[in-house]
């Protein structure tokens, strides 16, 4: 597939793009685990509650930050960062790391979890932890991949199986640096 692109970019949490990626997001997990535990899907009434429960606010500026991704110009995916407490300074929360399944394998996440990472930075983060449910083996493959340890539970998320670390390294100083020029677009091919 020559010349497809990738694209991540800050997006606003309640923006249209935004709320389809989180809704396809919700919808994927919640399946999953109701098939795996109940043997059906998610209820839509249910799905319809958690989806406007959690709207994702905690994800604007400036505690915050969520991503999505574009693939040839089409949202693909998401991540999002945000600093969870402000009596543990320096450290950020990855969630929401989400790539439609259909663009799965093409490098996508790894990208998403590198932008989230400097976004955290951007943040003041350093260090970023996050937790993820056993059912979701792709993501704990993910995770160990891209350096994330894991640790202890680090929150009592009553979905929450497997929790990870990973310490980022300090942002490079300089002229014409990620780090000197701020929040920007990523693109790889």
């Amino acid at each position: 597939m020559a010349g497809m692109t990738w694209t991540i970019a800050p997006e606003p949490y309640d923006s249209p793009v935004a709320a389809a990626l989180w809704r396809a997001y919700y919808t994927e997990v919640s399946d999953r685990w109701y098939l795996l535990h109940e043997g059906h899907r998610t209820d839509p009434e249910e799905l319809e509650r958690e989806v406007a429960a959690h709207t994702g606010a905690e994800l604007a500026p400036p505690s915050g930050q969520l991503l999505v991704a574009r693939y040839d110009g089409e949202p693909a995916g998401t991540a999002g960062v945000r600093l969870p407490d402000p009596d543990t300074p320096g450290t950020a929360e990855l969630t929401r790391v989400f790539v439609r399944e259909e663009l799965r394998g093409r490098g996508g996440a790894a990208l998403l979890v590198a932008a989230a990472e400097e976004a955290a930075r951007r943040l003041g983060a350093r260090r970023l932890l996050l937790d993820t449910r056993a059912d979701l083996v792709e993501a704990r493959a993910l995770y160990a991949r891209l350096g994330y340890t894991e640790t202890a539970p680090h929150n009592d998320d009553p979905y929450a199986e497997h929790w990870f670390r990973k310490d980022l390294p300090a942002p490079e100083a300089g002229p014409g640096t990620e780090a000197e020029e701020g929040a920007g677009a990523v693109n790889r091919s």
